[in-house]
């Protein structure tokens, strides 16, 4: 581990409105596991994107293995044994994972001689040979639109490894992952440094930082801040040189006294498109002024329930009831107008409309109504200067303020857009699932403080977490979810993490 595989050496980035990197310079070593860290939108992917060819520095120099080279294309970096895992996968979906992996290189042979063919059934076995000797089993001949999120970034590894990527790039890749997955993917990661690979770590989450990296670099506001050796430096230290302030770990919750019953469920039963009970016979209440928590395994209802409640997926059976209002048969505006916000866990898809301004974005649920429209015609001036208040109060960062495309816009600035369009409606009820999914930690302390707000204010709040030490930070009252059952409803004081781990899976009844 003492030669540099890599060398950015005073790298400059810029897009409309925004220095991304400024003047940066990192030095990579062979086999060794290299964080880059820093906040939504402090210039990381935009780095790394330049490593494997898919922007080039407006100035500086990139060396790889101890030669200046000038990357062109992804297909280039390949060439040079660079492999990147994107934070969002470029799969295609109907393809199966042995057409994914191998296009774009798909090796061909001759029938007869003479008619060229694809050798899939080839390729399929050695790609699951492949996979077994990293330990990452997938179903080669299984389409992508039929797995799940964790074996699809499965297929995106084994695609850096089948075209024998060395220096081995990971954008946020615990992002959308349950913990269990993620314990998972870290020891992958080991491994591959282990085989002699060199993993490049781009990510804000600072305990998986200690669990596996060498070292790391510090991005604030697209400048280096500093290179520390991970195994002397505290989470403590690095949140604060990220975040360029003093970061708390611990929320201070107010007591507060609840109101009158805002929500109630009742015997809720939800069936999948494949016809399956998720939701059996959950019943709870939220009061105003009380943080209510669903805790449970990914893939156990929680997120059907949420999605029941806002108006995005049917009822079997039971009843929602909204300040003692039957709301089980209104539409997604009717819910919206009655009181209800909804922070989703799919922030692309059921968030956003990606091909829309931040304006536009942030204007989405009142955009129809006055002040914005006026006898049917919509104020744009209006819609702008209401996004300019709104990313200066939630820090939203974008090249081009309003007018930016929301698809360019970082991951955790996606989110914290629509966490800003949601607040702001001023609602009885406020839905959050995976609400800090994929920020760093100071935006995850930011929103955590805007919830226990809104709880201040007297709203009710529906968190759904994976994140049990969030869950055990903010929530008043938390319900356990196992196999589509409610399986224990308590205070959060009088519950211990394991025993909420426990109930999780099924342990106790």
């Amino acid at each position: 581990m003492s030669e540099n595989i890599v060398e950015m050496k005073n790298i400059t980035k810029r897009f409309p409105g925004i220095v991304a990197n400024d003047d940066i310079s990192i030095q990579i070593k062979k086999g060794e596991i290299y964080a880059i860290l820093g906040e939504n939108g402090a210039g990381k992917s935009t780095l790394m994107s330049m490593l494997f060819g898919m922007y080039e520095p407006d100035e500086g120099e990139i060396w790889v293995r101890g030669e200046k080279v000038n990357i062109e294309s992804p297909n280039h970096a390949t060439r040079l044994n660079i492999g990147m895992v994107h934070q969002h996968f470029k799969l295609v979906e109907n393809f199966t994972v042995t057409e994914n992996i191998i296009l774009g290189i798909e090796p061909e042979a001759k029938f007869a001689g003479l008619f060229p063919y694809v050798k899939i059934r080839e390729s399929s076995k050695e790609i699951t040979e492949l996979s077994k000797k990293y330990g990452l089993e997938v179903e080669a001949d299984k389409k992508i639109e039929d797995i799940n999120v964790s074996l699809q970034q499965r297929v995106e590894i084994i695609k850096m490894l089948y075209r024998q990527a060395e220096i081995l790039i990971f954008d946020e890749p615990t992002a959308v992952l349950t913990p269990q997955e993620i314990d998972y993917l870290l020891r992958i990661i080991q491994d591959l440094r282990d085989d002699g690979k060199t993993i490049i770590l781009i990510t804000h989450k600072l305990e998986e930082i200690k669990r596996v990296a060498d070292r790391c670099a510090i991005l604030n506001r697209g400048k280096l801040v500093d290179v520390l050796d991970v195994k002397d430096t505290s989470t403590k230290m690095m949140a604060n040189l990220m975040v360029g302030r003093e970061v708390s770990f611990e929320m201070e919750k107010k007591p507060v006294e609840f109101g009158e019953t805002v929500l109630e469920v009742e015997g809720l039963y939800i069936k999948n498109q494949d016809n399956f009970e998720i939701v059996k016979d959950a019943s709870f209440t939220i009061r105003a002024g009380e943080v209510f928590a669903i805790a449970g395994v990914s893939g156990n209802g929680q997120v059907e329930i949420a999605d029941a409640i806002a108006g995005l997926t049917e009822i079997s059976k039971g009843k929602i009831s909204l300040n003692g209002l039957d709301i089980s048969n209104y539409s997604i505006r009717e819910r919206t107008e009655a009181g209800i916000t909804y922070i989703p866990e799919d922030r692309q898809s059921a968030g956003l409309i990606l091909d829309f301004s931040l304006a536009d974005n942030l204007a989405l649920k009142d955009y129809y109504k006055a002040p914005f429209t006026n006898k049917g015609i919509m104020d744009s001036k209006l819609i702008n200067d209401y996004g300019d208040k709104l990313i200066e109060k939630y820090d939203i960062r974008s090249g081009q303020g309003t007018k930016t495309m929301v698809r360019s816009m970082s991951g955790g600035n996606q989110q914290k857009a629509i966490i800003a369009r949601e607040i702001e409606l001023d609602s009885i009820l406020t839905i959050y699932v995976q609400p800090t999914r994929g920020l760093d930690i100071g935006a995850i302390e930011n929103i955590q403080k805007m919830i226990l707000d809104q709880r201040d204010k007297g709203e009710a709040i529906l968190l759904i977490s994976l994140e049990l030490d969030e869950i055990m930070n903010i929530a008043d009252t938390i319900g356990v979810i196992y196999s589509g059952e409610i399986q224990k409803i308590a205070s959060a004081e009088n519950l211990t993490s394991e025993e909420v781990g426990e109930f999780m899976m099924g342990v106790k009844v």
